[in-house]
Order: C-alpha cells, then sequence, then structure tokens
C-alpha cells in the first residue's frame, strides 16, 4: 500500500520528490551563502551574522581546527548549548572532513567519558563551566586538546556585564592548562588556510546519541547526504526562504534542534534565532522582538507559551506555521495554542509531526492545510513509511496496528561499533529497500495519514526528551544499598512523563526520606538531570512476570489509577 504513496495528493504545492545534490554540508551551506549573501544566518541574542560573514567565521574556524591537528576521520565532541561557537565549529569540522559528535553540555562527568571513548573524540568544544567535568575524564579517554568558549563572546559590552553579574562570577576561572585553547584566541589568530575535504556525501559526518534500550546509549551515524536530504524535506513542507524567521529553541545535540532549527533553516536560507537557555519569558520576548514566522518545539513547551500572559498579550501575526513534535501533543494544548493566536492576529495551526534520531529527526508532519485528529501526518518527499505486523516484514492492512517502518534518504547508515544492533534496525525487505523499524506502533488510514500509538521500546518521554528506563536502573543498581529497581514513567501534566523509580533495598531498615535523597543525588552524578527520578518508592518487593522478570507494566498501571483516584489522570 505504501507503494502508492496516497500521501501525495495532500502536498500541495511541496513537491513530491527533490533533487538533492550529492556533497557535503558545509558544500550545501555554501549554495545558500551563493544565493544569500547579505542575509542574516543566525541571530544570538542581539549579535547577526549574515550568510557571507557565517562562511567566514566556518572557514576561520575550520583552519584553526586544521592547524590544532585535526584531520578527515578524526573526532570532534561538541558540547555546546545553541550558540554561535557550537554551529560554527560544526560546519567548520564538516570543511575538513572530521566527524562531529553532538553531546549534552550539561553532561556528567561519567557520561563525557563514555562519549569520548565512544567516539574517539581528540579534540572537544565546549563553555568554560564546563572545563572541570572534562579535565577530570582526560586521562581515561583520547581527549588531548579542550576548547573552551564563553557566552559572552557573541555579546555586547552591556550583555557582557549583565551576564557576569547574574551568571559569569559564578563560573569558576579556569587555571592554566597546556590542554586548553581559547575559542576567541583561535577565531582571531592567522593560520595557514585549508582546502575543503575530498569527503564524501555518504560519508559518516555525524554522530547522535539514543539513550541505550540496554543501560548504554547507542552512536547514532548520520551522514552528509542524510543531514542534506532532511534539511531539504522540511525546507520544501515549510516553504522556507530568506524571509523567513525560525527559533531555534531545541538544542543542538537533539536531532531535532540540530537538524530543522539549525540545518534545515540554512538549507532555506532562513534567518535561526539562537536561544541557548529556554524559560517561557524568554521565548515569549524573542517572539515579540524578532517576529519569527517558524516556532518548533515539543507539547510543555507550547502549554507553557499557553499559560504566559506576556505571550497571551503579543502580536502573533507573525507566525507561518508551528510544529509540535518528540511528544504526542494533546488536543488540550493544540486547541489552546490555537485559540491564543488567532485571538491575537495570526492564523498558524499547531501541527503535529513524527521523527526519530536513527533518520536524523523529522521525516513526516502533518499538511500546513490538512488536519486528521490524533495522526503525526504524512511522509516528507522521498520518505516511505509503513505498518508491518510485528515481529516481520509483511505490511499489515489499512487501519491495523503494527510497527511503523520507514525508508528513504534520511536514514542513518547504522548505530556505531554496534553490527547486531544496526542490522536488527535495519532490514532489508522484500521490495529491496533497507527499511527503518522505529520500535513504535502505529497504524495507517486509506489516506496514507500515519497515526502513532505507542513505543514497543521500553522508553519515557520527560519534556520531549528520551529517557531509557533500563539506564536508569543500571546506575541504581551500581548502589551497595539496593538490591532491586525498576523505573517507571508517571503521566505528569507539565512533563508529559515524569521519571519515578521503584527500589527494594538489602537492609529495609534503611529506608528513609535520607536514602531517598542519597539515591537520587547517586543518579545525579552519572546521569543528566532529565533521566534522573523526581521521586523514589520503596517496596518489600517489586512485581514479576511469569518468567521472574520485574511487571514494570503492573507498576504503570498502579500509578495511573492512584492519579484517576485522586482526579489528577483524564486519560
Amino acid at each position: 500500500m505504501y507503494e502508492s504513496k496516497p500521501w501525495l495528493k495532500y502536498y500541495g504545492s511541496v513537491p513530491h520528490s527533490i533533487d538533492y545534490p550529492r556533497v557535503t554540508m558545509y558544500e550545501a551551506l555554501l549554495k545558500t551563502v551563493a544565493k544569500y549573501p547579505d542575509c542574516i544566518a543566525y541571530d544570538f541574542l542581539g549579535y547577526t551574522s549574515t550568510y557571507k560573514q557565517f562562511a567566514e567565521e566556518i572557514d576561520q574556524c575550520a583552519n584553526a581546527l586544521s592547524a590544532i591537528g585535526l584531520k578527515k576521520g578524526d573526532k570532534i565532541t561538541i558540547s555546546m548549548p545553541t550558540s554561535p561557537q557550537g554551529i560554527i565549529c560544526f560546519y567548520a569540522a564538516n570543511k575538513i572532513g572530521v566527524v562531529a559528535s553532538m553531546i549534552h553540555p550539561l553532561s556528567t562527568a561519567n557520561e563525557i567519558e563514555f562519549y569520548l571513548n565512544i567516539s574517539k573524540s581528540t579534540i572537544a568544544l565546549t563553555l568554560d563551566a564546563f572545563y572541570g567535568k572534562f579535565k577530570e575524564v582526560q586521562d581515561r579517554t583520547p581527549l588531548q586538546k579542550l576548547i573552551l568558549a564563553r557566552i559572552p563572546d557573541y555579546l555586547s559590552p552591556i550583555k557582557k556585564f549583565g551576564f557576569y553579574v547574574t551568571k559569569g562570577r559564578k563560573i569558576p576561572p579556569v587555571p592554566a592548562d597546556p590542554m586548553v585553547i581559547w575559542w576567541k584566541d583561535i577565531m582571531q589568530q592567522n593560520h595557514p588556510v585549508v582546502k575543503k575535504a575530498a569527503m564524501g556525501a555518504d560519508e559518516m559526518a555525524v554522530i547522535l546519541y539514543s539513550g541505550g534500550t540496554t543501560g548504554v546509549p547507542k552512536g547514532i551515524m548520520l551522514s552528509n547526504y542524510n543531514f542534506i536530504s532532511e534539511g531539504m524535506q522540511v525546507a520544501a513542507w515549510g516553504d522556507l526562504n530568506d524571509k523567513d524567521v525560525i527559533m531555534a529553541i531545541l538544542p543542538i545535540f537533539h536531532g531535532f534542534g540540530l537538524g530543522v532549527c539549525i540545518n534545515a533553516a540554512f538549507m532555506g536560507g532562513a534567518r535561526s534565532i539562537l536561544v541557548p537557555m529556554f524559560t517561557p519569558d524568554i521565548l515569549v520576548n524573542l517572539i515579540r522582538e524578532k517576529q519569527p514566522s517558524f516556532v518548533i518545539g515539543i507539547p510543555t513547551l507550547f502549554e507553557a507559551m499557553c499559560k504566559n500572559p506576556k505571550f497571551c498579550k503579543a502580536d502573533l501575526s507573525c507566525l507561518k506555521a508551528t510544529f509540535s513534535g518528540a511528544d504526542t501533543l494533546p488536543r488540550t494544548v493544540k486547541e489552546r495554542f490555537e485559540t491564543v493566536v488567532e485571538r491575537q492576529g495570526g492564523s498558524a495551526k499547531l501541527m503535529e509531526g513524527y521523527g526519530l534520531t536513527e533518520a536524523v529527526t523529522a521525516i513526516m508532519a502533518m499538511p500546513l492545510y490538512e488536519y486528521r485528529e490524533g495522526s503525526i501526518g504524512v511522509p516528507f518527499p522521498d520518505m516511505l513509511a509503513k505498518i508491518v505486523k510485528t515481529g516481520n516484514t509483511e505490511e499489515a492492512p489499512l487501519g491495523e496496528e503494527g510497527e511503523l517502518c520507514v525508508s528513504g534518504p534520511a536514514v542513518m547508515l547504522g548505530y556505531l561499533d554496534q553490527p547486531q544492533e544496526t542490522a536488527q534496525t535495519l532490514q532489508c525487505h522484500g521490495d529491496g529497500l533497507i527499511w527503518l523499524h522505529t520500535g513504535d506502533i502505529a497504524t495507517m488510514d486509506e489516506d496514507g495519514f500515519f497515526y502513532f500509538k505507542l513505543r514497543a521500546k521500553r522508553m519515557i518521554k520527560s519534556s520531549g526528551m528520551n529517557v531509557y528506563p533500563a539506564q536508569v536502573e543500571d546506575i541504581l543498581y551500581r548502589h551497595p544499598a539496593v538490591q532491586e529497581a525498576c523505573v517507571i514513567g508517571v503521566p505528569d501534566e507539565a512533563q508529559v512523563q515524569r521519571v519515578k523509580a521503584f527500589v527494594v533495598l538489602k537492609d529495609k531498615r534503611k529506608i528513609s526520606p535520607e536514602m531517598e535523597k542519597e539515591l537520587i543525588d547517586h543518579c545525579a552524578k552519572n546521569l543528566i538531570k532529565w533521566c534522573c527520578p523526581r521521586e523514589i518508592e520503596f517496596r518489600d518487593n517489586l512485581p514479576t512476570t511469569l518468567v521472574g522478570k520485574i511487571a514494570f507494566n503492573i507498576l504503570e498501571k498502579e500509578e495511573i489509577a492512584k492519579l484517576k483516584a485522586s482526579g489528577k489522570y483524564a486519560g
């Protein structure tokens, strides 16, 4: 049924297919630079760079990276918020054929150690505030040089002072260290000019990470072609052009933030407003000041905006379209947001989409002028999607639940150093195509609209971020007091799901609020904050299945029953 592509009749003016250049991301960006040299590429807290200036910044950074010793095939870890340094370095690395490993700047020292080792990164870029964590793990990793940036690098004198007063003075000074190279220095020094590397379109260019279903995160290998095709698909879907302004709220370590808010914007010649730190007030002020045409985020972001008095009074006629992803969009949030937009002079609808890091990010969305309740939309140009019967590759009948599989130019190369996992996820079907088995359960209707049902893989979605219970449980089991642990997602109005752990202690006499805090602190030392349990419930034992496994689904049902009884669950 997927072969007939029934969704094409809802494309409107969107092209059914796109001619993707077989080049690197750097070369694709240069095409935009040639087309829109004087248009603003990005805006960071008032600092703006035209596409021509952006290309010059990238070239300067590429010269510096080469001078440091990076060459084609090497890896660099970029651990930055959404900022000029992060995106300049991303494209500069691509110019010289260096693979960018993108990680969260708030990663713990243990996580940084893991990421540096799995990627084999010899160089890393991060903020001065995080120097200590990289220094702590230097001797246990391939790390040789650490490029340190500062948020004030691109701020006006007034904003530099404001940053120092509020946050900067709290950052510990970085001691003299031969490992450290300062961003500001390398961007001002003269370096030998380096030519672009002879890098193939299908070569690995980026490593993004998914939480590990087995307790260990997986490196997702993505090519130039993956990023260029996904970026051009998004640009075509939203009709992005040099007149458009897109809010880059989502972080650049996240496929959604990097693939859509950054790369897709640059593929279309749009202006990207870089937002390094998000609060509803910051976002609303930026919307009022910058008048974006596109706002892309997660359901909790749109919910927070609806509750913000400034947003409810702002002129929203600038909005061309808004898209929600990374979590299921509740209808109440959609309706509330659209009511505010309409009342404030706008006509944009809040559309839902679907994507996964294994295909860069978004690969389907609701058409701009169509709506189907509960649908995640239709595939982008050149992307195929189908529902197969669980456990095999046979296509399921229309309307029947099964596993969602996708195929097309955005699909990853595979998992880094994990051939078995790759073979399970990327499968060649009878049609001769490689299909990505998403692990998500969905249905498709006769018009080709897809409907997300549930995740076959055990995963929690908290504030739009993936949390893998096995990863959190693994950390809990490392604490000497823990005998058994089970982690679940509990429905939560603010976060969609919050992380809760159930623990059986080896010594029941140690059950106490102090022990709960100790275990949460233990998790915080090893996990990024959104993966940490918000609460821990101690039990004498945990429910098990017939084969003796901990029955996490029973605990989930118990929590929902509690919420229903208290009137706090409407699901």
